[in-house]
């Protein structure tokens, strides 16, 4: 039986799922939470769900450019201490499955007028403080944000926060990568 690889995450890991699919094919099973995962406060709503359906050897996830939105009176849709608190017990609970986790950061914020407004320095700051959480449960860390800055004008829509089609196969390679490097991890186990 091949390996069981859960994605979790936003409309960005939604573009970029069917073609991870193709790239792990006869490498793994890769299958993808039912609805844009949204901000940490819908993860801990649904992250029970997402995960009863069978044992998941590897969970690709990622958790910020919802909560990044800055709503009508100006704040955080998801405050900053909360999204902390809120990720820290999101990777508890998938921990419990005995998955191995890999936590992707949230892709930069074009400049311009996006809708709903989020600024590319919040995406920078809640990436830090996941990066924390990260580096405090040795979780690997695939930096999405890191490797697509560069490449934004190519990769992603004008004042848009998702991406060209060419973008998610961009992307999806990346994903397959560091999903890939686990399932050697969990060969030699």
């Amino acid at each position: 039986m091949k390996p069981r690889v859960l994605l979790i995450g936003d409309s960005i890991s939604m573009g970029y799922t069917e073609p991870t699919r193709k790239l792990l094919e006869g490498q793994a099973e890769v299958e993808r939470i039912p609805e844009n995962g949204g901000p940490t406060i819908r993860g801990l709503e649904n992250m029970a769900v997402w995960l009863a359906d069978g044992a998941w050897d590897i969970i690709h996830f990622n958790f910020g450019l919802h909560d990044i939105v800055v709503m009508e009176d100006g704040k955080h849709q998801v405050p900053i201490q909360a999204y902390e608190q809120n990720l820290r017990e999101l990777v508890k609970q998938m921990q419990a499955t005995g998955a191995r986790l890999i936590w992707a950061s949230t892709t930069p914020v074009p400049p311009g007028e996006v809708s709903p407004f989020r600024g590319d320095e919040d995406a920078i700051a809640y990436n830090a403080v996941a990066k924390q959480i990260m580096d405090d449960n040795g979780i690997p860390i695939n930096d999405l944000y890191a490797k697509t800055l560069p490449r934004l004008a190519e990769l992603q829509q004008p004042v848009d926060v998702h991406f060209a089609e060419h973008g998610y196969e961009v992307l999806a390679e990346w994903v397959a990568a560091s999903i890939a490097a686990e399932l050697g991890n969990l060969a030699s186990d």
